[in-house]
């Protein structure tokens, strides 16, 4: 038994054995680094913002997904500052050659081979807790003031929330059906040519129903102001 496995129970044989070493190295190179990520977040950089981006431009396309009156403008643009210096660091981002203080545009990359992503939903409200919106992120988005309009009704306000309620779901719908697109893309490259026109249109679906959520949350922070 000793002679036919010499390698591996011989008195002069070591723990150096270069099956093992080889098959440890094998295994090292497949090993990927899992990268979670914020499934929302994703989505609007896939269909939104898939080329290049500012911080701000994120923070208010993020905003707009979330529930009004539960986050600080402030602590938002930190939880996606800290998602974009994330993506920086894998190899998925990078700064643009210029360089600024304030508004520097990102552009995305293609995602590292090594990278195995998980999208999880609802990161941003398990780290920030919600609160009031602060004196200073009202000076970077004016509201109309009391006494330049009207008050609102009780009905006003009621109707504005069910058109912001039903326009987030047509926004996450919109969403989910430009990302089933590009998903088909991948699995079924020739239906493309076919399918490119109604992705396009989704597409821009998605940020007219944005810039309407947007609106409607102003509204509606405006009416609370007054």
């Amino acid at each position: 038994m000793r002679k036919d496995y010499r390698g591996f129970a011989d008195e002069s044989a070591t723990d150096y054995n270069p099956y093992f070493l080889f098959a440890d190295q094998r295994d090292a190179c497949m090993k990927q680094d899992v990268f979670e990520f914020d499934r929302q977040l994703h989505d609007l950089l896939c269909q939104h913002f898939s080329v290049d981006f500012t911080t701000r431009q994120l923070r208010d396309a993020y905003a707009a997904l979330l529930p009004p009156s539960s986050y600080r403008l402030a602590d938002v643009r930190i939880y996606v500052y800290e998602q974009i210096r994330r993506l920086v660091r894998v190899g998925w981002a990078e700064m643009t050659e210029q360089r600024q203080k304030r508004g520097q545009v990102f552009r995305m990359l293609e995602m590292p081979e090594r990278l195995q992503l998980i999208l999880v939903d609802g990161s941003f409200p398990k780290i920030v807790k919600p609160a009031v919106i602060s004196l200073d992120e009202e000076k970077e988005s004016p509201l109309p003031s009391s006494s330049s309009m009207e008050m609102a009704s009780p009905d006003d306000e009621a109707r504005l929330q069910a058109m912001l309620k039903e326009t987030r779901l047509d926004l996450l719908s919109s969403m989910g059906e430009t990302e089933r697109y590009k998903q088909l893309f991948e699995e079924i490259p020739h239906l493309k040519g076919r399918l490119e026109t109604v992705y396009l249109e989704v597409r821009d679906r998605s940020s007219k129903l944005l810039g309407h959520l947007r609106a409607i949350e102003n509204t509606l922070k405006a009416i609370s102001a007054a």
